[in-house]
């Protein structure tokens, strides 16, 4: 191999190298950086409505803004600006938002709102009843239709 063949390679190899370096990695940075502001987001939309602080809310899900639909946009958003937007990458991105988004504020918000009424239920019961002492299902899991389209717009953002 003759030395500019050498120079070619080791500077095509050296360019990858960094360039493939996770935090060059612009659609993942975009996505954890919309996560954590729309988690971080949600401490503070929760103190408005309750008046008080709940650092739960930091890993919790469902709230204002929907941190799922704020990360799959971002996600979906930043490849169609790093790869573009007629390409195959944005195609998968965006579809699996869609679905994603689709999830949060259908299925999980329903499987809440089941939750809550099962919780109910189990509270009723006499004490006697073997479910009288069971622990309560979690009932925030998704995102209204509002949560959703806030938590995208943050990921566009």
């Amino acid at each position: 191999m003759n030395h500019d063949a050498e120079a070619s390679s080791s500077t095509t190899t050296s360019h990858y190298s960094s360039s493939s370096s996770i935090l060059s990695n612009y659609p993942l940075l975009a996505a954890l950086l919309s996560f954590i502001l729309a988690q971080t987001i949600k401490v503070f939309t929760s103190w408005y409505r309750e008046r008080r602080w709940d650092i739960k809310q930091l890993i919790g899900s469902g709230g204002m803004p929907s941190s799922h639909s704020a990360t799959v946009t971002a996600l979906a958003a930043a490849i169609g600006l790093q790869e573009g937007f007629g390409g195959s990458m944005f195609a998968i991105s965006l579809v699996i938002a869609c679905v994603v988004m689709y999830d949060a504020f259908g299925v999980r918000l329903q499987a809440g709102r089941q939750a809550e009424v099962l919780n109910q239920i189990v509270y009723e019961l006499p004490a006697e009843h073997p479910l009288a002492e069971s622990r309560p299902l979690r009932e925030l899991l998704g995102h209204t239709p509002p949560q959703t389209k806030i938590g995208s717009l943050l990921g566009a953002f």
